[in-house]
């Protein structure tokens, strides 16, 4: 796992040099491969007889209602907060950004490098104090590999032998290279050796689903009444787009690390509001607005940590005009992401001129990064005569009507105002925008119903392959319609390439393809932003990751 250990290397480095932290575009939808909006939020009120004054109580804000605590469905920042302290895989990010040993306590790895044997803690409980058997996890890894679950996550578990097939309707469940001999012991078979298989099984997609209860309740995530987890906490009350309460979880294997005894999270998507709810006292954890990001970055309540991912658009490339390449760049090069860190979102972002984002370093020692260069940046001329070629070819003598979807929030509606200025002032092209709830937001872009929308990407795993394979063709995360054969097999070739310095250079050529085509235009990569109260300690935010309570604590 040399290049996961050189990225966290380059992650901690950073922590120590800025010695803060950050929160990105709250309210954003984080589809990383996730949408969703981000931390900011709003907590219910509680009568005083309603906890115990010593009771250590987290105030969190969510941003909005989680879409689904299904871990094989709920594949977005907004469920993942809450899914990586209710529920817990066979590995957990360590204090050091490392996978280690979780739910299971031991793991053995065949010498080629293909299969992978968990055994399962002896102590490891779901919250209704069922033990955690192997069998749980063949029943959700199975579930999340069905065709009919529609998981946007399947093609994490595409690395397994017989994971494809599965979930493309062209295999059997039984073919999948998953077996659980006794119920402690859990063996996974890979198509081919992957240094990333630990980190990647971190993610909420990989957490075991308690078969006894999802078998007689298809809809034990629903409600926190039926919710059952092994994770740190318990769900303890679920008032659907309101708020969450958690309560540590007593069956938990490793409870006594658990110092918190509720954490309570509001769901409030505006920046400002949550702002004004931290100043009030009512919430322990906020994002930064951007109109205040300058004011309050030298706060000794800021923090700023590095975050793997970026904030872009796509185009829907079966609607014209973004059908011609030619167009799609033009609009990509009329957008000047220096100036949308610098004056709109102003939490000291660094703007994106390519899709992989800055911590993944090469066999050569270099920045992944700074090794392409720049291959989207700001050219005002080069756009226009783009924008008149793409115009001869598809022979318009004036553009098709062109409509920019974005999803509730200031921050989303300001860099979407951003853009339909640059695009007026660049191009001399009128952009229509258009707001969208979130929920139907996301599930209208995954049916291609939008002409060009807001999106973003957080790293379910640390390599940069995980951002590339996005776009490969009838990938769900792909939301463009965009198709490339050359791009596809750069992919399928840099996940079979074991050479790790042709493997780099093949990760170069993808990046370098998907920006030319452009069915995408990068803005910024994120990093996180937040402010955080006096006497709160141990939150955890990886750089690629999840947020953690499990060490948190608050005096």
């Amino acid at each position: 796992m040399k290049k996961f250990l050189m990225f966290l290397l380059v992650a901690m480095l950073a922590l120590v040099l800025v010695a803060c932290t950050t929160t990105k575009d709250d309210g954003a939808e984080k589809d990383k491969k996730k949408e969703t909006e981000k931390d900011d939020g709003k907590t219910e009120e509680v009568a005083e007889d309603d906890e115990k004054a010593d009771e250590k109580i987290l105030y969190m804000n969510n941003g909005e209602e989680p879409t689904s605590f299904d871990p094989s469905v709920g594949f977005n920042a907004v469920s993942w907060s809450s899914l990586n302290n209710l529920m817990e895989g066979l590995t957990r990010l360590s204090e050091d950004h490392l996978a280690v040993e979780a739910t299971a306590e031991k793991i053995d790895i065949s010498e080629d490098g293909l299969t992978y044997t968990f055994t399962i803690r002896e102590g490891a409980k779901w919250s209704n104090g069922d033990p955690v058997v192997a069998g749980d996890f063949v029943f959700a890894w199975r579930h999340m590999l069905d065709p009919e679950t529609a998981s946007p996550a399947a093609f994490l578990a595409y690395f397994i032998e017989g994971a494809e097939a599965y979930n493309n309707g062209e295999g059997k469940v039984e073919d999948v290279a998953i077996e659980a001999p006794n119920e402690k012991t859990f063996v996974v078979k890979l198509t081919s050796p992957n240094e990333a298989f630990l980190n990647i099984i971190t993610n909420p997609s990989f957490f075991p689903i308690n078969e006894k209860v999802a078998t007689a309740d298809p809809k034990w995530f629903t409600e926190a009444e039926t919710f059952v987890g092994n994770g740190p906490f318990k769900l303890a009350s679920w008032d659907h787009d309101v708020n969450l309460v958690f309560e540590k979880n007593e069956n938990y294997w490793d409870a006594d690390k658990v110092k918190l005894d509720k954490v309570h999270w509001a769901m409030v998507a505006d920046t400002t509001t949550a702002y004004q709810m931290y100043q009030a006292n009512e919430l322990d954890v906020s994002g930064i607005p951007p109109e205040l990001a300058e004011q309050l970055k030298d706060d000794d309540e800021a923090r700023f940590d590095d975050e793997a991912g970026l904030y872009f658009y796509r185009f829907n490339t079966s609607m014209e005009p973004f059908t011609n390449t030619k167009i799609r760049r033009a609009f990509g090069l009329a957008v000047n992401q220096e100036e949308i860190v610098e004056f709109i979102t102003k939490n000291g972002e660094k703007p994106a001129h390519g899709f992989v984002t800055y911590g993944f370093i090469g066999p050569d020692g270099k920045e992944f990064r700074d090794s392409v260069g720049d291959l989207v940046k700001f050219n005002p001329d080069e756009a226009k005569k783009l924008l008149e070629e793409g115009m001869k070819e598809e022979g318009y003598t004036e553009l098709p009507k062109i409509t920019l979807t974005y999803s509730t929030s200031e921050s989303h509606q300001n860099i979407a105002e951003a853009l339909q200025g640059a695009f007026k002032k660049v191009l001399d092209v009128d952009v229509e925008l258009q707001n969208v709830e979130g929920g139907v937001f996301l599930a209208e872009q995954k049916e291609f119903k939008y002409q060009m929308s807001r999106s973003s990407f957080l790293h379910d795993y640390a390599d940069p392959v995980n951002a590339l394979e996005s776009f490969i063709t009838d990938s769900p995360m792909n939301r463009t319609t965009w198709s490339n054969a050359e791009y596809d097999k750069l992919i399928a070739d840099i996940k079979n390439e074991t050479d790790e310095e042709k493997r780099w250079e093949l990760l170069k050529k993808a990046d370098e393809l998907l920006m030319a085509e452009m069915p995408v235009f990068p803005i910024y990569f994120y990093n996180q932003s937040t402010l955080e109260k006096p006497g709160v300690s141990g939150i955890l935010r990886h750089p690629v990751g999840y947020i953690d309570l499990k060490y948190a604590d608050k005096n």
